[in-house]
């Protein structure tokens, strides 16, 4: 969240937009995660943004001395399954499914195109 809070911080915040997020970082927020959104859904997101923010603001004022960390709601533990590596799959196998080969290895067209990570 840190990182996240940091690149918000980086434009003037506005203050007519709810715990300061504006409808332009709603809509470079909506870019970078490739949704094409009309004038009124931007607004509708903005306003679920600013309540998902502002209801993690409420939740950092928590007291939370004492409280230990919780890794699931059922309380069953987790055995975990070995991770082993299975049968390899042929190459031949491998090349069928993707779009393209260099080499023996395949290759994926660029996602991202502006330097964003995921």
């Amino acid at each position: 969240m840190g990182t996240y809070t940091a690149r918000m911080s980086q434009e003037a915040p506005n203050p007519a937009a709810p715990h300061g997020i504006s409808l332009e970082q709603t809509r470079k927020i909506a870019r970078l995660a490739r949704l094409a959104l009309t004038d009124a859904e931007l607004a509708k997101a903005q306003l679920e943004l600013s309540a998902v923010i502002g209801y993690v603001e409420r939740l950092r004022e928590l007291d939370l001395e004492g409280v230990e960390p919780l890794a699931g709601v059922s309380g069953a533990i987790s055995e975990g399954e070995l991770d082993e590596p299975g049968q390899m799959l042929p190459i031949e196998a491998l090349a069928s499914m993707g779009p393209a080969m260099q080499g023996r290895f395949l290759a994926i067209p660029k996602v991202l195109d502006e330097g964003g990570g995921a």
